[in-house]
């Protein structure tokens, strides 16, 4: 495995062959049990938070048709703000990741559900479950650095257009679920090469503009019409409560994979990857949020992002009991646990959007990065 770093000191070079796969085998086990555990108190919990945000969603709907008063308006758009956040975080997005399917419940099931989002859950399912966490943060295959328009990486060659990421960034925030859309469909990079006549791509245009309308009709046209005179002051509503969501998650992401001192990797380091290297490129390349139990449930338990990225399939709440155990392996090996407090890892994250948006003040250090003799390398 190869680690992309320009630091003297490689953060795997003192772990041999061996260490990486006693670290998968140990983390299987971790899995493992936990796996065998889960039982009716998880199903009770997610079913709770289900009825909990459809009743807070509901309720805050029903405020809002008051809203040419500014107290409800306030009330209404907060309530729904919340609502739209758990249904995407905490809810749709760990359902679609299957933590859910050994319920066996039709009704909460990754093959059946359908999120409160302008991507369709199916397409979705592909680029991040298949592919952004097969390739987590190798450079050219994992789409989710940078989503194609930024560079986040110094290896990555700069060009004048990357002046413009902060800005870029910004718009991607505001309007997260349709830069997700695109995403998903791999818009750019399929114009790019002429492939919008492609019908496999045509059908999946054909989806997320079929998902599209019906968002757009039940937040902007349907429920703003049933206020009747408060029509505009929903609408208005409704599009701050989007608004708040999409800056949210797009917060929360980020800090996921963003902030300094979360390792990128190369193309040729995953060739042969053994499960223990998988493991430890979940380690070493995602970054935790420390804070409440209030913070991990409205981040979707993605403040624990490491442990999500090495049991994507383990149900949420159980991240948390989970930590103490990981945390102990990254100390038993050497290995630097990178978390922080959320506006610390947004402000991380942020920074280096802005630092990569300039050129290089230097020529850049390309000396090999070979962290021991017992595993694959390649030059960084």
């Amino acid at each position: 495995m190869t680690v992309i770093q320009r630091k003297p000191v490689n953060p795997i070079a003192h772990l041999t062959a061996e260490d990486i796969e006693v670290i998968g085998k140990e983390l299987d086990a971790i899995r493992d049990r936990v796996m065998a555990d889960l039982g009716e108190r998880d199903a009770r919990y997610i079913r709770r938070l289900i009825r909990t945000q459809r009743g807070l969603e509901l309720g805050s709907r029903a405020v809002l048709l008051f809203s040419l008063f500014p107290p409800a308006w306030i009330v209404g758009t907060a309530g729904l703000s919340v609502a739209k956040i758990l249904e995407n975080m905490e809810i749709g997005h760990n359902i679609l990741h299957g933590q859910w399917d050994w319920m066996r419940d039709p009704k909460i099931h990754s093959t059946t559900w359908e999120w409160d989002h302008v991507s369709p859950a199916e397409q979705w399912k592909h680029s991040h479950n298949e592919l952004h966490h097969r390739y987590t943060n190798v450079i050219g295959k994992d789409n989710d650095l940078g989503y194609g328009i930024m560079r986040v990486d110094e290896d990555q060659r700069w060009y004048p257009l990357y002046l413009g990421q902060p800005l870029w960034n910004l718009i991607n925030a505001c309007f997260f679920e349709y830069g997700i859309a695109a995403y998903d469909l791999e818009l750019g990079r399929n114009l790019k090469k002429g492939r919008h006549r492609d019908p496999a791509f045509r059908a999946r245009a054909r989806a997320v503009g079929r998902k599209i309308r019906r968002q757009v009709l039940k937040d902007y046209v349907l429920h703003p019409l049933l206020s009747g005179p408060s029509f505009l002051s929903t609408l208005a509503a409704t599009f701050t409560a989007n608004l708040v969501r999409n800056l949210w998650s797009h917060s929360v992401i980020m800090c996921g994979h963003f902030p300094e001192g979360v390792e990128t990797f190369e193309k040729t380091s995953i060739e042969g990857e053994t499960r223990g290297e998988w493991y430890l490129r979940q380690m070493l390349g995602s970054a935790n949020i420390s804070g409440s139990r209030l913070l991990h449930i409205m981040s979707g338990n993605l403040s624990h992002q490491i442990e999500h990225h090495l049991f994507p399939d383990l149900p949420s709440n159980r991240y948390r009991e989970v930590v103490p155990e990981v945390r102990a392996l990254f100390d038993r090996y050497g290995l630097k646990y990178t978390t922080g407090s959320l506006p610390r890892q947004v402000f991380s994250a942020w920074k280096k959007v802005v630092r990569l948006s300039l050129p290089d003040r230097r020529p850049r250090d390309r000396a090999s990065n070979r962290p021991a003799p017992a595993l694959r390398t390649s030059g960084a």
